[in-house]
């Protein structure tokens, strides 16, 4: 992942979570949850997703929907950060960083 600079989030993310599998391959990779945590609510999405996806994370800041954001770590261990919706009103329940097999 690369560096950027640290701008307002554009959305709040609810309850933060991570699964075991996500603490651990960031420990491994001697890599913060804060780092990903950031860029996911500055919209930066990741380099992991397509162009369809990202518009659809880009839609969900209006619609307040469900964000997907996939990220790489140094070691090469695949990322997600998923945020949930609570409802129509764009609030968000929660999110979560987890490994895309423990989806």
């Amino acid at each position: 992942m690369t560096q950027h600079t640290t701008t307002a989030a554009k959305f709040h993310p609810g309850k933060i979570v991570a699964t075991p599998g996500a603490l651990e391959a960031l420990r491994a990779s001697g890599q913060s949850p804060e780092i990903f945590l950031a860029a996911h609510l500055e919209g930066y999405w990741g380099g992991e997703l397509d162009e369809e996806d990202r518009q659809l994370n880009d839609e969900a800041l209006i619609d307040g929907s469900r964000i997907l954001s996939a990220y790489r770590t140094i070691r090469g261990e695949r990322i997600w950060i998923i945020t949930e919706a609570v409802g129509d009103d764009g609030r968000r329940a929660s999110t979560c960083l987890l490994l895309p097999s423990e989806y």
